[in-house]
């Protein structure tokens, strides 16, 4: 199973992109193919054509499980993620891959935001997305076990996609 990370966060490095890279390691039992940090991406998210953007939009195209990440701005997720999921055709960008939306935030106001904002703009791009999107607390993932329970609860639904899928 190619597994890929997309983390949305302006900042390099960020506890956004370490918690999907867990969540793609419980999910697949294996360290995730590709990480794309999309703050690295730069200017070129802002043209379109640009040869590094769209390397990692082929990669992800052609990954069957990806996990789509970004910390809670504003009550939704980043400008910058939306910037990477604009150079994906509607429809079929994604088609095939199956996708996670994971949101990070300081409370617990924002739960919902991964299946009511991050997730119907996975399914327009036609990502399969049979599980609910996970939210995590940005100051306890890394000691609470909700990255495993999820991954225990719905890992076999989404590695059955992925299988029928590929």
């Amino acid at each position: 199973m190619r597994t890929t990370v997309v983390a949305g966060n302006p900042k390099p490095g960020s506890r956004t992109l370490a918690a999907a890279t867990l969540l793609a390691r419980e999910l697949s039992g294996a360290a995730p193919d590709h990480v794309l940090d999309v703050v690295t991406l730069g200017a070129g998210l802002l043209e379109w054509g640009d040869e590094t953007v769209r390397a990692a939009v082929a990669t992800v195209a052609e990954s069957e499980l990806v996990v789509f990440a970004s910390p809670t701005f504003k009550a939704t997720y980043t400008g910058l993620l939306k910037l990477f999921l604009d150079q994906f055709a509607t429809g079929e960008g994604l088609r095939d891959v199956t996708a996670v939306p994971l949101m990070l935030g300081a409370g617990p106001a924002h739960a919902l935001a991964p299946d009511l904002l991050l997730k119907p703009v996975l399914v327009e791009l036609g990502a399969i997305t049979p599980a609910p999107g996970l939210y995590l607390l940005d100051s306890t993932y890394t000691s609470d076990t909700r990255i495993a329970d999820y991954a225990r609860r719905w890992g076999p639904v989404l590695r059955a996609t992925v299988r029928q899928e590929a």
